[in-house]
């Protein structure tokens, strides 16, 4: 396992940031979760918070002698981690272009000179890996977007953008869990829940796992979005 020159900073009184080269890079994420899985094994804290290129961890009490402390966590890191990862499940999203749906899509293509079935071909042809989840609960951020779909995210933000909206922002893509202000560009909807606090696992993705997209029509997205509903007033 390749070994990165990591920083490492107090994050509060209660926390210390540890920050890998800043890149959507799936070998940093491997080196990040061993890291994880190393320090687990050595001490326990009240949360370990994965980024794209850091780690949060997060003390039960206030942090003491935060040299002493990060001098621990080099010497753990210099030592033989675990390349192997935990199992990763692979993920198949149903989601809706329609242009019920799909607001921003024109935008999208004119911006990267392509047609909307072109961006679709290449939003649904990317195999993409869950980073972490964040932002909200059960929001993945995802990386593996098609470099031709990279899209900025808009200058002014919506203040309300629908449960289910498929979006692209700036090199990323995800999915909006509950109805939330945000800047992306929407693209679709997908019908499915992606957070339900009352499951044994309120979100069913987790860090590494992977996910793609596959193209519904919208007949498909009301019967699976009825499913959805039904079974959440059981």
């Amino acid at each position: 396992m390749h070994k990165y020159n990591l920083s490492y900073k107090s994050f509060g009184e209660k926390a210390i940031l540890i920050e890998w080269p800043s890149k959507i890079n799936e070998t940093i994420l491997h080196d990040i979760l061993a890291f994880k899985k190393k320090i687990e094994q050595e001490v326990n804290l009240e949360d370990i918070i994965v980024g794209y290129n850091s780690l949060v961890l997060v003390s039960n009490f206030r942090i003491e002698k935060i040299e002493e402390k990060i001098g621990f966590l080099k010497k753990w890191y210099k030592l033989p981690l675990e390349i192997g990862i935990q199992k990763a499940n692979h993920w198949e999203i149903p989601v809706c272009y329609d242009q019920h749906f799909s607001i921003d899509i024109e935008e999208v293509s004119q911006k990267n000179m392509i047609t909307n079935n072109e961006v679709i071909k290449l939003h649904t042809s990317s195999v993409y890996t869950v980073y972490f989840v964040g932002f909200l609960p059960g929001f993945l951020y995802l990386g593996g977007l098609n470099s031709k779909l990279n899209t900025p995210r808009k200058d002014t933000p919506r203040l309300r953008i629908p449960k289910g909206a498929v979006a692209i922002g700036g090199s990323q893509t995800g999915v909006y869990p509950t109805e939330s202000s945000g800047g992306w560009n929407i693209i679709g909807n997908s019908p499915i829940s992606f957070f339900n606090v009352e499951n044994t696992l309120p979100c069913f993705a987790k860090t590494g796992d992977k996910v793609s997209f596959k193209s519904i029509s919208l007949d498909d997205y009301k019967k699976i979005k009825q499913k959805v509903e039904k079974k959440g007033t059981k």
